[in-house]
């Protein structure tokens, strides 16, 4: 009995110490973790995550103590990509470009609409690598400048929804093929913008997590806040609606001060500058005057949302070159729709055109 009885006392104060052992761990675990350092969580990711590694290190040589100053030294130490691997998000890392000398810019943040066939250049199919070069060249000049730019490209270097409609193919299939010719120019065009030292992101409407981001608002936003151009693919998402529908919503959802129309003439004319050589050139329009001439300018619903956004739209020719640049920083190139022609006067630059009506 008395053996059965020193047996369950020794048993409880085994109990007893065990308890205070794991209260004792765990007091020491947050006081630890207080200090800015997980017991269990940094030498678990210690092999791992080089740069939590190298902060458990400069704790120590500190003695025990947290040395927040020592930590980010060290961490200042590893290369960015092992601090990218070791769980900092690419987010988190901001683009530094100094503004640099050059011209004012008027716009901040812009979207700039890129035609398919543009891109095709003389070939007239495909993809030109010398003009995706010319044009990613200045978009490239003009971020490093300070403008946020963002840029919808369309598709029909390669295949044009509305035009294959009857041929064995649905209207909505067709556009959804389409889509997927934006998305082809998009991933071109960032490649050729990052050859140019400036980090771009590609976002399209519908999901391919394997080749681009996709489109959601406020991280769009944040790109364009850190200095990266944004290129929208896949138009809206949705079939029936032109790129250009797709970069008036675009800019209006990341709040764009313009849309910048890039086509393969100087602007609007009152006709068809191919076929009359006596068209004349506006300087400048209003969305009524658009909308009632049936100007080309863009479609009706893109036209209809810029205007309900009160958003301008200059149309330029994209193959006179330092054309991108001077428009993506507001200056006066082509022809300017808006709601209110004395508004969005640009500086003048090039000789006088022909007045707004």
């Amino acid at each position: 009995r008395r053996q059965a009885d020193n047996g369950h006392n020794g048993r409880r104060a085994r109990s007893r110490r065990a308890l205070f052992d794991v209260s004792h761990v765990r007091s020491l675990e947050r006081t630890r973790r207080s200090r800015g350092v997980g017991v269990m969580a940094a030498s678990a990711c210690a092999p791992t995550a080089p740069l939590l590694g190298a902060r458990i290190t400069a704790n120590r040589h500190c003695g025990g103590r947290t040395s927040r100053c020592a930590a980010r030294t060290a961490a200042a130490r590893v290369p960015r990509a092992i601090a990218v691997r070791a769980g900092e998000s690419d987010e988190d890392v901001a683009i530094d470009r100094p503004d640099g000398p050059g011209p004012p810019k008027k716009w901040t943040r812009v979207m700039l609409k890129v035609s398919g066939e543009a891109l095709a250049g003389e070939g007239g199919f495909g993809i030109d690598h010398e003009v995706v070069r010319n044009i990613a060249r200045e978009v490239a000049e003009a971020a490093l400048g300070g403008v946020q730019v963002a840029v919808v490209v369309g598709g029909g270097n390669f295949f044009r929804g509305a035009a294959h409609e009857g041929k064995g193919l649905d209207r909505a299939s067709a556009d959804y093929m389409g889509m997927l010719a934006t998305v082809m120019n998009a991933i071109s065009m960032q490649a050729a913008v990052e050859s140019h030292g400036v980090p771009t992101r590609v976002m399209t409407a519908f999901s391919m997590p394997e080749v681009a981001e996709p489109y959601v608002r406020r991280r769009a936003i944040r790109h364009l806040e850190k200095g990266r151009v944004v290129i929208f693919g896949a138009g809206t998402g949705n079939p029936f609606f032109t790129t250009d529908t797709g970069a008036a919503l675009r800019a209006a959802e990341i709040n764009a001060q313009c849309v910048l129309k890039a086509t393969m003439v100087d602007g609007v004319y009152d006709s068809d500058p191919k076929r009359d050589p006596h068209a004349k050139l506006y300087e400048s329009l209003t969305y009524e005057t658009v909308q009632r001439l049936g100007l080309g300018v863009m479609d009706l619903t893109a036209i209809t949302l810029c205007q309900e956004n009160d958003i301008p739209v200059v149309v330029f020719n994209l193959n006179k070159p330092g054309n991108i640049a001077s428009a993506l920083r507001g200056n006066k190139v082509g022809t300017c729709v808006s709601s209110d022609v004395e508004k969005f006067e640009r500086a003048d630059e090039e000789v006088p055109q022909k007045k707004g009506v």
